[in-house]
């Protein structure tokens, strides 16, 4: 007996979780009431927003109404409002609810991207500090391969490990009933329909698209298809501003489906299976976000030169062949993302004109260097270049200008791996001879798949220059792999001395990895130190002429030094590292893999006593 008066009092005392104001108005109208199916017809009620238990929901609404009015703020307000888009329990990311606020014009117009950002996550934070959203935020861990896996002969995995990283995802979820009390307040002119995540198959009865509708969210009904009967005439709905379709599964919209919809302004057809779109599209004049990413059947747009105030247009992952028709008028564009899409190329002039821009996502797409370098709001780039030369010329456009915030630049023939870094050049498939320009504040160098056709007295390395600074200060990452004719990495004197992650691999014909020239080695017989302060961690896998790191009277202090892996350097005799903090008091954390087993037994330490203090930490993997 005691057991289920328990049970439905944590059931019901989890239906009003994080709202102590509603936790006191359901004790309260069930004080005094001791008939166990009163209770569970109490928890039925609540559960399903019925009115029956002393109106039991006007009470709670009224305290959550509290909260809401205390903001004081139509524009907070109507953010909060906002939130009730999204299915039932949902854990909205933030980023993508501040672009949803952007859109609606809810967060003003700013000089720069990030300062609408930092505004949006401000109001986030206020609905948070007033119990209107639930902070959902989760630490993820996302992985980063150190190396290949190795496979035998029959395609078996023999070997491989994978680096773990923890990353922050920032999302909120607004609570059961402060969504209900949202969407009690929006039940009235002007309305929103809300069947988000719902489970529908069938559309919403055409009645339901009443002239009084504000924002529409039928989101995440994958089975839906149809959208509105193609036999019934429009819809008119003269104060829709927002019309959320994303991931419905919708196959087709009838032509003249936006005929009445003059004030829309935000429409998200993302991840549906449609091939086409109407062509009313094109007279949606205050359309200021069309959002198509990830409709892989749709292969053309319609013409877009009426869409004057549009500011974000997202293509990705979609069939379409050309640059959409009337792109180089869209002056008020901010936002342009064709990654994943199959446009070869951007013909020369459009996107100059363009001249709002300030996210540019072309990844898989050649554009113009000079026409991206005028392109002087830009604060976030990704974009690939078919050579240096076409990388020059955007750098050199971009000199006098500010550099945009973070960039993901590719230059080469083929696309490489999806960068962590906000600030990374990758080089695929080139011929490096002479020298090349590299922004001033790249953080991540990857080099794959090249040719080094210099002298073989030339360090790699020295072929870097940056546009205005001596040094690579801001360096944190090189990964160099495959590259062929180097024989040396580094010289003493253009080493990157700020690198945490260096990972060298597939490289046959590398024999040092920092060489000195003539002039170090007039400087006499004393050891020289090379500091590498902030390595973490260092990678040299299938190096087969590798035989110095650096000379024999020579030492590199890494003193943040975590993470070792050394595989198939069966030439490298000796390990020149100085590791300070083995010597500290502090309990020794590293990960050491190696192959082969005789090779690790048979390498000579700078410091003596650091093979033995390593070993309980060494994994030999399988050749």
């Amino acid at each position: 007996m005691f057991q289920g008066w328990n049970q439905l009092q944590k059931k019901i005392a989890k239906r009003c979780a994080g709202l102590p104001l509603g936790v006191i108005t359901v004790a309260s109208c069930m004080k005094g009431i001791d008939d166990l199916s009163e209770w569970r017809n109490a928890l039925k009620e609540l559960s399903e927003h019925k009115q029956s238990v002393n109106e039991l929901e006007d009470e709670v609404f009224q305290q959550l109404r509290f909260s809401y009015d205390r903001l004081n703020d139509l524009k907070l307000q109507r953010c909060f409002l906002s939130c009730a888009l999204y299915p039932e329990d949902w854990r909205i990311k933030e980023r993508e609810l501040v672009k949803l606020w952007i859109a609606e014009g809810l967060v003003e117009e700013m000089d720069s991207r990030q300062a609408e950002f930092d505004k949006g996550h401000a109001i986030i934070n206020r609905l948070k500090n007033n119990c209107l959203l639930e902070d959902f935020s989760e630490l993820v861990k996302k992985y980063r391969l150190i190396s290949d896996m190795a496979y035998n002969k029959r395609g078996v995995k023999m070997h491989g490990h994978t680096r773990y990283m923890a990353c922050n995802k920032r999302r909120v979820k607004m609570h059961d009933l402060t969504r209900d009390m949202a969407l009690h307040i929006k039940s009235t002119k002007p309305r929103f329909l809300v069947k988000a995540g719902m489970g529908l198959r069938e559309p919403p009865n055409v009645q339901e698209w009443s002239e009084d509708l504000e924002k529409v969210s039928l989101m995440r009904n994958r089975m839906l298809e149809v959208l509105y009967p193609l036999e019934k005439s429009p819809p008119k709905c003269p104060m829709l501003t927002t019309l959320l379709l994303a991931d419905c599964g919708i196959k087709g919209i009838p032509e003249g489906f936006f005929n009445h919809m003059d004030g829309l302004k935000i429409l998200n057809l993302s991840g549906n299976p449609i091939k086409s779109l109407p062509n009313s599209i094109s007279n949606l004049k205050n359309l200021t976000e069309l959002l198509l990413a990830f409709c892989k059947k749709l292969d053309d747009v319609p013409f877009l030169s009426k869409l004057r105030v549009l500011k974000e247009l997202d293509l990705q992952g979609t069939k379409i062949k050309e640059v959409p028709h009337g792109l180089e008028n869209l002056l008020s564009l901010k936002y342009l993302n064709l990654e994943h899409s199959i446009i070869h190329e951007i013909p020369n002039g459009i996107l100059s004109k363009l001249s709002c821009l300030q996210y540019l996502n072309v990844i898989g797409t050649l554009i113009s260097g000079k026409d991206v370098g005028e392109l002087k709001k830009l604060e976030m780039i990704k974009r690939r270049f078919y050579d240096f030369r076409d990388l020059s010329m955007y750098l050199q456009a971009c000199h006098d200008g500010e550099e945009p915030r973070k960039y993901i630049i590719h230059v080469g023939k083929r696309q490489s791996p999806v960068s962590i870094a906000t600030k990374s050049i990758k080089l695929r498939d080139c011929n490096i001879s002479n020298q090349i320009m590299l922004p001033r504040d790249i953080e991540e160098l990857y080099v794959r798949n090249c040719t080094f056709c210099c002298h073989e007295n030339y360090p790699l390395f020295s072929r870097f220059v940056l546009t205005s600074l001596s040094t690579f200060s801001s360096l944190t990452s090189l990964e160099i792999r495959d590259v062929k004719n180097m024989k040396k990495l580094f010289s003493p004197n253009c080493m990157p001395l700020k690198l945490e992650v260096l990972k060298i691999s597939l490289c046959v014909q590398l024999e040092e990895i920092i060489a000195l020239d003539f002039e170090s080695n007039e400087r006499g017989r004393a050891t020289m130190e090379f500091c590498l302060l902030k390595l973490k961690e260092l990678v040299l896998e299938c190096l087969p002429e590798l035989k110095s790191i650096c000379k024999v009277d020579a030492v590199v202090v890494c003193e943040s030094l975590k993470w070792i892996d050394v595989r198939d350097c069966r030439k490298l005799k000796r390990l020149p590292f100085s590791l300070p903090q083995i010597r500290s008091s502090s309990p020794l954390s590293f990960s050491i893999y190696v192959t082969p087993e005789e090779w690790w037994k048979s390498v000579e330490w700078d410091d003596y006593h650091a093979q033995s203090l390593l070993e309980p930490f060494v994994t030999f993997l399988s050749t």
